[in-house]
This record gives C-alpha cells, sequence and structure tokens, in this order.
C-alpha cells in the first residue's frame, strides 16, 4: 500500500478517472445494449461498476475526496431505490473503511510527535488501524497507566490533500450531483473546505470532545471518551466499544434501530444546549451503540466519536429555528414568512407567498407533528424527488430561497441526521426532544408549564 498521495497532480489524475469513467461505462453501457441486453440488467451493472469506482477512487485517495464521500453517504437514502442498491454497499463502506497508511509511515509520524521512545507510553500498541478515515487513522491500544485508549494518526500532507482533492471535486460538481437528487453539491463541497484548517487542528478536536466528555460524564444514555493525551497530528482518547451504527444499519434489531434513532436525535439537539458545541460529523462511522442504558445490561446508550468537525453555538442551536417550527405546526404562514426575511432565508429583492412557503416547509417538519414518527427511506425518497422535480412547486420555490452562512452547518447537520434515521427506519419521538431542547420551539407560557410538569415528575 503506497503512502497518501500528496502531489496535487497525482491526485488530481485519480480524481479525474471519475468522470471518464462514468463517460467509459456510458459507452460501454451502449455497446451491451446493441448487442441485446435488456436496458435494466445494463443499467444495474452500470451502476454497479459506478459504485465501485467511486469507492475505488475516493477511498484510496482518503483526504478530500473520502471526506466528500463520508458527506454524501449519508443521503444515500433519498436515490430511489433502483439507483440506491448499487451505490449503498460502496458509500456506507466509506464510512468505516479506508486503505491504511504504511506501517512504517505511521511509525515516522508518533516518534515525530512523541518522541523517539513513543512506544515507551504505551503498554500495548497495535499496528494494524482499527479504523481509516479521511485524514487520519486510529489505532488501539493501552496507555502506560493502563487504560484502553484509540490512537489517532493524522496522514502526513493531509492538509494539502483535502484541499486539493475538494478543489478538483469542485470542477466536477455537475457530474457528482446526480447522485442525489434535490441536493446542489457544489455548496457542501465548499463548506466542507470552510472546516479543513478546524479538522486537521487536533487540539481544536481535543478542546471539543473534552467539553463534551466532562458535559456528558454521568449521562445514563451517550458517552463520550475522555481525552487522554495531545499534541499535533496525534490524539489520544479513551477507548469504547460497541456495536458501530453502519452494523445497526445494516444487520440490526428493531429495538437497537429505535433505539440508536432515540438517542441520536436527543444528541443532536441536546448536545448544543448542553455545550454550545454542535458535533457537526453525523455519519454512521462516528457512533456506536454501547451495552448499559439506564434500564439494564440489555438496554443501549449512544457513543460518540470523533469532534473534528463542530459548529460554535454559545447559546446553542438558534432560536429562529424552534420559533419557526413552531410557527409552522401552528399553520401561521404570515409569522413564519416574516421571520424566513428577517433571519435572510428570503433576500430583499424577492417576494413570495407566504402561503406556498408554509406549504413547501409544512411535508418537511412532518416528523414533528406527532408523538413519535417512522423515518423511512421511502418518506426521505418523496421528499428529495418533490423537491428536485424541476416541474413541482416545491422545486420552484426552493430555488428562490436562502440559506444565510450562520445556518449552513446546522442545516447540513440536521439533513445527514436525518438521512442516517432513514437509514436505521428508526420509530421516534422527535417532538419530544424538540421540546427539551430546542430553544424557541415551546412559546413561553407552553415552556412554563411544560418545565413545572417536568419538576413535578423529577420530585
Amino acid at each position: 500500500m503506497s503512502d497518501l498521495p500528496r502531489k496535487a497532480v497525482t491526485r488530481t489524475a485519480r480524481l479525474a478517472t471519475l468522470p471518464l469513467g462514468f463517460a467509459g461505462r456510458a459507452t460501454w453501457g451502449l455497446g451491451k445494449r446493441i448487442v441485446g441486453e435488456s436496458a435494466e440488467i445494463v443499467g444495474r451493472e452500470l451502476q454497479q461498476r459506478t459504485a465501485e469506482q467511486l469507492f475505488k477512487v475516493l477511498g484510496e485517495l482518503k483526504g478530500g475526496a473520502m471526506k466528500f464521500g463520508q458527506a454524501m453517504s449519508v443521503f444515500e437514502s433519498a436515490l430511489p431505490e433502483e439507483v440506491a442498491g448499487p451505490y449503498r454497499a460502496a458509500l456506507t463502506k466509506l464510512q468505516d473503511a479506508a486503505p491504511p497508511m504504511p506501517t512504517r509511515t505511521m511509525h515516522a509520524v508518533l516518534a515525530e510527535r512523541l518522541g523517539e521512545d513513543w512506544s515507551e507510553l504505551f503498554l500495548e500498541f497495535d499496528d494494524k488501524p482499527a479504523a481509516a478515515a479521511s485524514i487520519g487513522q486510529v489505532h488501539r491500544a493501552v496507555w502506560h497507566d493502563g487504560r484502553e485508549v484509540a490512537v489517532k494518526v493524522q496522514y502526513p500532507g493531509a492538509g494539502e490533500a483535502l484541499l486539493s482533492d475538494l478543489s478538483q471535486l469542485s470542477r466536477f460538481a455537475r457530474l457528482l450531483g446526480p447522485l442525489i437528487p434535490g441536493m446542489d453539491v457544489k455548496p457542501l463541497i465548499s463548506e466542507l473546505k470552510d472546516r479543513v484548517s478546524e479538522e486537521l487542528d487536533y487540539a481544536l478536536e481535543a478542546q471539543a470532545q473534552q467539553a463534551h466528555a466532562e458535559e456528558f460524564a454521568d449521562d445514563p444514555d451517550v458517552v463520550v471518551p475522555a481525552v487522554v493525551h495531545q499534541c499535533d497530528q496525534v490524539l489520544v482518547t479513551e477507548w469504547i466499544d460497541g456495536v458501530p451504527l453502519s452494523e445497526v444499519i445494516n444487520e440490526g434489531t428493531q429495538e437497537q434501530r429505535d433505539r440508536a434513532g432515540q438517542l441520536l436525535s436527543r444528541f443532536l439537539f441536546s448536545g448544543p444546549a448542553r455545550t454550545g458545541l454542535l458535533h457537526a460529523d453525523p455519519h454512521p462511522g462516528n457512533f456506536r451503540l454501547l451495552p448499559g442504558g439506564p434500564d439494564g445490561p440489555q438496554d443501549w446508550r449512544l457513543g460518540v466519536l470523533d469532534f473534528g468537525t463542530v459548529d460554535r453555538l454559545p447559546g446553542g442551536l438558534p432560536d429562529p429555528i424552534g420559533e419557526s417550527l413552531r410557527m409552522t405546526l401552528d399553520g401561521d404562514a404570515e409569522a413564519v414568512y416574516e421571520l424566513l426575511c428577517r433571519e435572510g432565508f428570503v433576500r430583499d429583492s424577492i417576494e413570495l407567498d407566504p402561503d406556498a412557503v408554509l406549504d413547501y416547509l409544512v411535508p418537511i417538519i412532518e416528523p414533528a407533528q406527532v408523538e413519535e414518527f417512522t423515518f423511512t427511506r421511502g418518506w426521505m425518497r418523496s421528499q428529495a424527488a418533490r423537491i428536485a422535480d424541476p416541474r413541482s412547486p416545491a422545486h420552484q420555490l426552493g430555488k428562490q430561497l436562502n440559506l444565510p452562512p450562520a445556518y449552513l452547518l446546522i442545516h447540513r447537520v440536521t439533513l445527514s441526521t436525518i438521512g442516517v434515521l432513514c437509514q436505521l427506519g428508526a420509530t421516534v419521538r422527535l417532538r419530544e426532544e424538540l421540546q427539551e431542547w430546542l430553544p424557541g420551539f415551546l412559546a413561553a407560557d407552553t415552556l412554563e408549564t411544560f418545565e413545572e410538569e417536568e419538576s413535578a415528575a423529577e420530585a
């Protein structure tokens, strides 16, 4: 296995095989059609070949290419099933797997950052990575005090690779866009680029993870491993075992799926309220189900990993999110429209029909309208199709709405989390979490009553 390719020309050449590969496979498919094979069989084979090449190129390059693949993979539930099938295995594979860097390279990084005697810091160290991701890989080890730890080692040249990959992917955005209907890929790539320097800074990651570890230390539902040691390009944290969420998606029981979905929703909304930070990388590879929840050994807790990307929200999630959601549920079109204009979702130069805006929003917030909601791939596909169809009023209205920069990452994290909930097929009491944690969701008088009822229940 070669080192992480660092030369821009090499990486660009590999990325260039994606659109070239699409064209080549289309030609191959036409040839198969000419000799009489059915469109369905040819289409399926084309999709499978595309999926295989996508993983091969993105996974081998790691860096920004793999980061893009991970971001895309949580949206595969929005694809039509006949297209999603071949892509699902390849894209979700990016969440937990990537070719590792050579042992000699990893040892060199550890020696440079921890000192030549780095091995003395550990009682045991497994050279085989337990996980490999977009900018680093994780090794299981035993710290010198006996604690089991995860040692995250950053790939040499990861920063240069991230920026190079994402810049090149921007050029191919038009070709990659059809993978996810209704999603504009270019802003997603731009937002990933904006986060590069922060994600490369393991000191910032350590601060964010430790803040969560301390806040959730005694939480019965959520487990965040504490930081043990940090230096440039190396981060050592406590190790946690558990069932990866990707396994729950593939083969988990319905009980596991529902519990994972509920806790994922709880963490999404409670994290900013409790820490002032939003965990902004919600793909399944960053979560585990651990036994031993509040109802005993057979219950489950949610383990949360990788705090390399966070959104800093000192006051928690912005009040207008909860306020607009409440007003939409109340059917108050004028109030919703006024708030969206004030927050910049509707530009000053545009005038829209408030009732049309409400009609656009209501189907999206269906999970908050009921006491519990079952998230399915079918529901996700119906929402994506409604917004993606150029003939639909939702598509025309959606093109006129604006997403202010302050809400960009929150929007992506929310959509990604919903994508994971749909992959899980989880039944979730989402409204319960919104009432508890989302500022502005409850009106002032309702909030006061809600808090009184909670206090009485605790007493």
